[in-house]
């Protein structure tokens, strides 16, 4: 059996992260998102509960990705290693659908014990519900789609999130 390419353990971004077992090339496929296949309705009825149960634990717990206009995928499970995965403004994976499956790939080399981390990617119109806490520099303290980054710097100027400003733990990573 190969050696595995990734390992479970806590994260400095947010509660448990996945990290590198060893190097990765870019361009390698390093694990699928494992869940139960939803209907639109579902998806946004377990979201919202998530959600709900969410602001009351402090814990970000919506595993529900997208498939397409008709499903999703419901990933809040154990053996859902891709669950852990966190959101990132700088990132070395993505998220890549093919056949109706959900697989996470490098983008660049990553070496052993880095992190690894996606974008997202949500919509910029409901950005209070999803602060980031990466710490990159170009983090705008949302997690919101790349290309809206900069819309959002325009609603921000001026402010800096709430979140950042009580927090005394800002990681930042110089990678």
């Amino acid at each position: 059996m190969p050696e595995k390419l990734y390992e479970i353990r806590e994260s400095k971004i947010h509660g448990k992260g996945v990290f590198a077992a060893r190097d990765i090339p870019q361009g390698i496929r390093i694990m699928e998102y494992v869940g139960e296949k939803i209907s639109k309705d579902e998806s946004n009825r377990r979201g919202l509960e998530s959600e709900e149960r969410a602001k009351k634990t402090g814990c970000g717990a919506v595993y529900i990705f997208e498939l397409d206009g008709e499903f999703d995928l419901d990933g809040n499970r154990p053996d859902n290693d891709a669950r852990y995965i966190n959101h990132a403004c700088r990132t070395n994976c993505e998220a890549v659908l093919e056949d109706g499956a959900i697989f996470f790939y490098s983008t660049r080399d990553i070496k052993k014990g880095e992190e690894l981390l996606y974008n997202y990617g949500y919509a910029l119109e409901h950005f209070l519900d999803h602060p980031c806490r990466c710490g990159f520099p170009e983090c705008v303290g949302y997690i919101v789609a790349a290309e809206d980054r900069a819309k959002l710097r325009k609603i921000l100027r001026g402010r800096k999130p709430k979140h950042l400003r009580d927090s005394a733990e800002n990681i930042i990573f110089t990678q």
